[in-house]
């Protein structure tokens, strides 16, 4: 069974059918899938493959760094704003939770702060921000079962304790990673969901600073329940020294792109995966999307100072936007955002090929900083990705992620989360 569980599922499944014991084998992998996923997790094979990318056979011509095969320029879109479906509910996963008066509920929608700006269709319900931030989110408490890294997670209690969790003094959320310099097992980190639920919305997200470095696997993202059923969308996500960030849905089946071409999608970022985004018959691979930017994840998005990130949920589908710090709408840091006057978005999963209130219900969003697991450990002998021209294991002279992180824990110094705000909106007509 432990050469089972470090498989992708497509391999297992291969497997399976190949020997006379299918029958039992086959439901039981996709029962572990589903179960391992109720708790607003990400699935236990996620993006194994896409993060393979850079080695992967491209589905188009490959450029001459024949392991970053994945370089199609992104061409000029836009996308419109049109809503619906819009709901919000309190709920209370597993782990323990703040409920309180928590985040900040607004139920007078946005502050127009300039009076030339037109208002917005968008209502915000929620906002996370100041010494408030951690009000209305659950820590999960625990290992990470969910993608088999090597941290645990620990409550609110413990993490400021070990200093690993506070606001500091400009008012942003500090979430950190255990920087003792060995550990025998399990460093200790941080993992947080939101206690309200959403269908259809816009989450915005502002952070001056995210995890980077060799054995790091940071995420944001939100997620439905029993999943694939409820759907997940990975807004900020990507590993070890990567620059460039990866955008990915994981559904049921039934959800596709329509297209590969970035002309036809209107996006700027380039299509790295499948267009079948059904998480159980594409063994996890989902529909991944990598930006075009360099200062969109890791290092580079730090010495810019960060940015914001905006995914967008409504009538007309799903996009993530992307605006590097010093170059957001002034509607959005006014609180009254129009996404139809942004541009292109990053990634775009358009409504008629993937109805987005039939594969994707009922989300909350979360935060984590996972190291090695399914993602980070697999790819820690790769290169060719954007940021990741030389392996860690050539960079780090250490064999394997496991061993590097359990005896190098200054290397994660840079291995933490700052962020302004989390700011969650609601469509109002």
């Amino acid at each position: 069974m432990l050469l089972f569980r470090s498989l992708p599922l497509g391999l297992i499944l291969l497997i399976a059918d190949a020997t006379p014991s299918s029958a039992s084998l086959i439901p039981r992998a996709i029962e572990k899938l589903h179960g391992v996923a109720l708790k607003h997790t990400k699935s236990l094979a996620r993006d194994l493959r896409v993060a393979f990318g850079g080695i992967l056979v491209a589905q188009q011509p490959p450029s001459s760094n024949t392991h970053a095969v994945y370089c199609k320029p992104g061409r000029s879109g836009s996308l419109g704003g049109a809503a619906a479906g819009n709901s919000t509910s309190s709920v209370s996963p597993s782990g323990t939770s703040r409920a309180g008066p928590s985040s900040t509920k607004s139920s007078s929608g946005a502050n127009q702060t300039g009076s030339s700006l037109p208002s917005s269709p968008w209502k915000l319900i929620e906002t996370h921000q100041g010494t408030n931030f951690y009000d209305g989110w659950t820590f999960f408490i625990g290992p990470d079962t969910p993608t088999q890294g090597i941290v645990e997670y620990v409550d609110e209690g413990t993490a400021r304790a070990n200093g690993l969790l506070e606001v500091n003094s400009a008012g942003n959320a500090i979430m950190r990673v255990e920087t003792t310099p060995n550990v025998p097992d399990l460093r200790k980190s941080i993992r947080i969901t939101t206690n309200t639920q959403f269908n259809g919305g816009l989450v915005v997200m502002d952070a001056v600073h995210m995890p980077t470095g060799c054995g790091t696997w940071p995420a944001f993202w939100t997620n439905g329940p029993n999943w694939p059923h409820g759907g997940e969308i990975d807004i900020v996500e990507a590993v070890h020294d990567y620059t460039n960030n990866q955008m990915t849905i994981h559904t049921d089946t039934g959800c596709r792109l329509p297209s590969s071409d970035v002309n036809v999608l209107k996006i700027s970022g380039n299509v790295i995966g499948g267009t079948d985004c059904a998480a159980l018959t594409t063994g996890n691979q989902g529909c991944g999307i990598r930006s075009s930017l360099s200062n969109s994840f890791g290092a580079g998005f730090n010495r810019n100072g960060g940015g914001t990130y905006a995914m967008q949920w409504d009538g007309s589908g799903i996009s993530v936007f992307f605006f590097p710090r010093g170059s957001e709408p002034d509607d959005i840091t006014n609180d009254v955002p129009r996404p139809e006057t942004w541009g292109p978005a990053q990634a775009r999963w358009p409504a008629d090929s993937c109805d987005p209130f039939k594969f994707f219900s009922d989300h909350s969003a979360i935060f984590d900083t996972t190291l090695c697991g399914q993602w980070a450990g697999s790819v820690w002998n790769a290169a060719g990705i954007p940021g990741q021209e030389q392996s860690c294991a050539q960079r780090t002279g250490v064999s394997t992620c496991e061993a590097f992180v359990r005896a190098n824990g200054a290397a994660f110094s840079e291995a933490y989360w700052e962020v302004r705000y989390v700011k969650i909106y609601q469509f109002k007509g």
